[in-house]
């Protein structure tokens, strides 16, 4: 089902800008045993994935850290396992990840040309912001046949900064030239929706990704359950 807050004309949307991992991809299985490697490595003990899988979202070292116990661990220990699984992650980022049912045919649906309120035609742009690393980042998207959809594929190392903070939407859209009231992010989590809203695009989560609980505090302007209404929204 579709949830509207703010209505907005799809038809004013000339930039998509889409999450990764919960968004495009169930990378889930891939991040738990990575994670679990690293746990291991260290000597630590495995976490369930359900748990795992809530700590993504907001880059490999925070991942990390969330995996150790929070802010209070030493900062060695957590380096010493994000190296391990970054390296580990590499190697196996693609043994279960698969692209979600559907999204391949809702990125070609909301690319097809379109037509603004007068009449002009258009084709959208559409690129992918991650707080991944940029170069497995990449990799996927490409192994996974997906990267012909997107113009620009940046991660969580190609800026200063990472998601919610603005800068990688922003160059996004200045580097398409492209208004930020003509562009939209697209995400599972609370980090998608604060990163639109910091700065001026429109937001849309979606369901059925790793954080929709987190979804429930920081609602977007447009909430869907499927990558077919997805579509439907930007159709």
């Amino acid at each position: 089902m579709i949830h509207t807050r703010r209505a907005f004309d799809p038809h004013q949307i000339r930039l998509v800008i889409f999450d990764l991992d919960g968004t495009l991809i169930d990378s889930r299985l891939d991040l738990v045993h990575s994670v679990n490697a690293a746990l291991r490595h260290i000597g630590r003990q495995e976490l369930p994935d359900e748990v795992i899988a809530s700590y993504v979202g907001d880059g490999a070292p925070i991942l990390i850290q969330r995996a150790l116990g929070g802010e209070a661990v030493d900062t060695a220990l957590v380096q010493k396992g994000l190296q391990f699984f970054l390296s580990y992650y590499r190697e196996h980022k693609l043994d279960h990840t698969t692209v979600y049912d559907g999204i391949r045919e809702a990125l070609a649906l909301i690319q097809q040309p379109h037509r603004d309120a007068n009449r002009n035609g258009f084709q959208r742009k559409m690129a992918v912001l991650t707080n991944k690393p940029v170069g497995p980042s990449r990799a996927i998207v490409d192994a996974l046949g997906l990267g012909s959809f997107f113009g620009q594929v940046y991660g969580g190392n190609s800026f200063a900064s990472k998601k919610p903070d603005p800068e990688g939407a922003r160059r996004l859209a200045d580097e398409n030239g492209i208004k930020p009231e003509q562009t939209a992010i697209v995400g599972d989590s609370h980090v998608d929706i604060e990163t639109g809203r910091n700065a001026g695009l429109w937001t849309i989560g979606v369901s059925y990704g790793f954080a929709p609980h987190s979804l429930e505090a920081c609602p977007p302007d447009v909430l869907v359950d499927t990558p077919k209404e997805l579509a439907a929204v930007l159709e």
